[in-house]
Parts: C-alpha cells; structure tokens; sequence
C-alpha cells in the first residue's frame, strides 16, 4: 500500500475527523434554537448583543458563560451569527467586553415570529426517528427488504409513524414545517414567478395535503379555481373557501382536470416507475382540456446550483428521502427521462427556489 507523506496524511485525517464530527454545526444550531438565542438576540435590537447579557437573558448561571460562548463560537463559524464590535461613547472607559453578536439571514430564519420560520423543521429533522434509520443502513444494504431503511427501522412507513403521532408534539412540530415551507415557497413563487399563472383557469394542486401551498395561490388569484386533490381520509374534514376546494382521490388512478398541475415535494417520494405513472396521470388531467395545460413540479434537480455546499446539501437531501420513503432526488437527465417516458413533448426547468426549481413540463 502506498504510504501518503506526511502532509497528504494530516489533510486525510482533517477531512476525517472534519465528516465525523459535521454533525456538531446540527445539534448545536438545535441546542441555540431550543434555548431561545436567535430570538434573544433579535429582541435585543438593532445594536451588537455582548455575551454576558446574551446570558443573563437566557437566565444562565454565570458559571455558564465560557460554554455559551464556546458554542457561539461554533456557530458563528459556521455562519448563523456575527460578532461586531459595541459603540463606545466619548469620554467613555473601555469596556470589558468590546464585541457582541447580531444575526444574520439565516438565524433571522430561525426566529419563532419569523412566518417562514424552519425552526420546526430542524427539529423534525434532528431527532432519533431518523438517526434510528441511519443506524439500520448497513443492515438493509446486505438483506433483500425492498422496503426502505425507514420501515426496516420502525417496522411502519414514514407516513404511517407521521399519521401515529399526527396528535402529539412531534406531530404538530411536522405539520408546522410543512407549513412553514409551503409559506416560503409562495412567496419566491408569487415574486419570481408570477406569470407561470397567467392564463390558468383550474389549478389543481396534486398530493397537497392540506392545503398550504393552494391557500396562498388562491389568495393571491382570486380568479383562478384552486383544487386540492389528495388522499380521501387527508381532505376529508378540509372545509372550503372562497376559490379554494378540498377532492379526495388516488393520484394513480385519476387526477381532476386542470389548466395547470402543482406537484411540490410529491414526485422526489417515488420510484422512477411510479413517477412515470403519476406523470401519465397528469398528462391525461390536462390533455382533457380544450387550452394547452402543463404540469408544474417543485422538486430538486441536482447540479442546478453549482456551488458546493448547495450539490452537498441537494445530496443530503436524497440520501434523507432514500432512507425515509425509498425515493430518489434527480439530475435533469433524469427529470427528462421519467418526462419522456410519461409521453410529454418537453420541459423547462427555472432555478428559482434555491435547493430547488419549477419543472414546467408540456404536454
């Protein structure tokens, strides 16, 4: 074996020790969150928030106060808080602390008041449900399960423990982060992308649970018919208002007909096969319809933002769906082959969500 030199063998051992212990930015970004620092913070005002009042907010004991800042530090390296330095006034003594924190865009997205708040979903995300499938990963790659990782873990689907646990915190933690994320995606789609609307009589919002995508398109166009088309028992007791109607039914057998077709986060929870049949779906949804429709997907389309940490974090984002639900995050190359197989004449993809795009797809 060929023995690196020393330096080759040092940068191996950071990048080593680096991976084992990346998941300390996670648990302490949920350790802040939990305590209440970005919210602290923010109530403080516009001026730089030194340490030992950050800890006398948070009601610490002062013995506290070089581990708070030892994990201020943590994440101020990874970018949820800055450090600036306080103002003096003139004629006033140097003071012992000469620099405080102030948030930035990312903890601003963290506060509880904050609409658009992932708060609840860093909390659905870092806890043992899915750490448990991660442990079970060796296991299920050597057996012939064909269920993913998840089931083999808990012995139920991932959208029967979220049914279990609809009534409990944990529930109410994961309906707030669909939530929260169906609010963000609006408002990116009603600023950037307003036009893909024009034109659309029937929108019809394919697996939109209960609704919160829809609401905010059907506020916005009052004139558009907007339907949520889902699992019976999941629309069931949804009460209807205004443009806004709740349909129960199966996406595989038929899909209402519309003018245009929203599928958000619904496709990337699925085989490659399976998505060619719900894609064939709502291809004969909108070929009904005397005006052209099209299907519009939000989902991931990996390698659409170059930077590395964004590929890194599209990545992620598909070894989480593998573990949870046994689907897949896709390429465009991808995309375009479950699209041509579903029997489409062609697509544009607009890389507008960050992690994520629109998939106009014509029929």
């Amino acid at each position: 074996m060929e023995i690196p030199d020393g330096n080759d063998l040092l940068e191996a051992q950071s990048h080593i020790w680096n991976q084992i212990f990346v998941f300390t930015n996670s648990m302490a970004l949920k350790c802040a969150v939990q305590l209440g620092i970005p919210d602290i913070i923010h109530s403080h005002g516009p001026n730089p928030m030194p340490l030992s009042q950050l800890v006398s907010a948070l009601k610490l004991h002062p013995q506290k106060t070089s581990y708070i800042y030892r994990l201020m530090r943590v994440l101020v390296h990874s970018g949820f808080f800055l450090t600036e330095k306080l103002s003096k006034k003139n004629g006033e003594e140097k003071k012992e602390e000469d620099h405080g924190y102030v948030l930035t865009n990312s903890s601003r997205l963290l506060l509880k008041t904050n609409p658009l708040t992932l708060a609840p979903f860093l909390f659905s995300i870092l806890e043992s449900p899915l750490f448990d499938s991660w442990r079970s990963l060796p296991a299920w790659f050597r057996s012939e399960d064909p269920k993913p990782p998840f089931d083999v873990a808990h012995g139920v689907s991932f959208w029967e423990y979220v049914e279990s646990i609809k009534s409990t915190e944990g529930g109410f933690v994961f309906d707030a982060s669909m939530a929260s994320d169906a609010k963000l995606v609006v408002s990116v789609l009603l600023e950037k992308c307003k036009g893909a609307f024009d034109g659309v009589g029937t929108l019809v919002d394919v697996g939109g649970g209960t609704g919160n995508v829809t609401k905010g398109i059907a506020q916005a166009f009052p004139q558009i018919e907007c339907i949520v088309f889902d699992l019976p028992q999941v629309v069931a007791d949804l009460k209807e208002e205004g443009n806004l109607k709740y349909v129960g039914g199966d996406m595989f057998e038929a899909i209402p007909p519309g003018d245009a077709l929203l599928l958000k986060w619904v496709l990337h929870d699925w085989s490659d096969e399976e998505c060619v049949k719900i894609l064939k779906k709502c291809k004969e949804s909108i070929s009904g319809n005397e005006k052209k429709g099209k299907v519009m997907v939000i989902d991931i389309v990996v390698g659409n933002n170059k930077t590395d940490d964004s590929i890194e974090t599209q990545l992620f984002f598909d070894m989480m769906v593998m573990l949870m639900v046994g689907g897949k995050e896709r390429n465009e190359k991808e995309w375009a082959h479950l699209i041509t197989e579903a029997g489409f004449s062609g697509y544009k993809i607009f890389p507008i969500l960050g992690l994520r795009s629109v998939i106009e797809i014509y029929p």
